[in-house]
C-alpha cells in the first residue's frame, strides 16, 4: 500500500459541545485549537507515541508492543494506517498498523510493512494514563475501522491480543481465528479478526 492522503469524514476535527456565550475581541484567542481532532499520525509524533505506549503496556506486561525504533519505522512507510486523537494539540490515544500478506499473522508480521495488500495488521492501541476509564479506546477504535472502509483496497483487519482483551475486541465487531502463532516469552496472544466490506456505519451516538 502506498503512502497516500485520504479524506475522510473519520479525520475531521470534531468541537465539544459547549453552551454559547459571547466573547469580547479583547478576550478572544488569536489562535485556537480543535477541541478533539482525529488525523494519521507522522514521525514527528513518535516520542509521544512511544511515551503513552510504554507507560501503558510497561507496568502490565513489562513488553512494548512497539520500539521506539519500530514506531518511527511505521510512521514513516505507512502513516496512512496510523490514526491519533489530539485534544487541544496533545496526544491522547492512537492506533498504529501496518499492511500484512498472508491469511494468518506471523512472527514476521510484528515488524514489517507490506505494501499494497487488502490486511491491515494492528499493532497497538493505547490512550493516555489520564484519558482512561473514559471510552476513547471504544471511540478510537471505531473510527479506525470506519476509515479503513473509507480506504480502496482494504479487505480486513487483524491483530492479536491477550484473553482478557477478547471480549472488549469482540465487542467492536473483531471475531477470534484462534491462538496465535506469535509468541512472547510468558505470554499468550489470541488472533483477532475483523472484515472491512460494506459501506461506513453511520456516526455513532457517542457525542463526538
Amino acid at each position: 500500500m502506498t503512502q497516500q492522503l485520504i479524506s475522510s469524514p473519520f479525520l475531521k476535527p470534531f468541537f465539544l459541545r459547549t453552551p454559547l456565550r459571547v466573547v469580547s475581541p479583547q478576550r478572544r484567542r488569536r489562535h485556537t485549537l480543535p477541541a478533539s481532532e482525529f488525523r494519521n499520525l507522522t514521525p514527528q509524533d513518535a516520542i509521544s507515541v512511544f511515551e503513552i505506549e510504554r507507560e501503558a503496556f510497561i507496568s502490565v506486561s513489562g513488553e512494548c508492543p512497539l520500539t521506539l525504533d519500530e514506531v518511527l519505522n511505521f510512521l514513516g512507510q505507512c502513516p496512512e494506517l496510523s490514526l491519533g486523537w489530539f485534544e487541544e494539540g496533545q496526544l491522547v490515544a492512537f492506533i498504529i498498523g501496518s499492511g500484512w500478506d498472508k491469511e494468518r499473522l506471523a512472527q514476521e508480521a510484528m515488524t514489517q510493512h507490506v505494501p499494497d495488500t487488502s490486511t491491515v495488521h494492528i499493532h497497538v492501541l493505547s490512550v493516555h494514563r489520564h484519558c482512561r476509564q473514559q471510552g476513547k479506546g471504544s471511540i478510537l477504535l471505531w473510527r479506525y475501522l470506519q476509515y479503513l472502509r473509507c480506504m480502496p483496497g482494504l479487505r480486513r483487519a487483524l491483530l492479536i491480543c491477550e484473553e482478557y482483551l477478547v471480549p472488549f475486541y469482540h465487542k467492536a465487531g473483531f471475531k477470534e481465528k484462534g491462538p496465535s502463532a506469535i509468541s512472547i516469552p510468558n505470554m499468550h496472544f489470541h488472533e483477532m479478526e475483523y472484515m472491512l466490506c460494506g459501506q461506513a456505519y453511520t456516526r455513532r451516538n457517542s457525542g463526538c
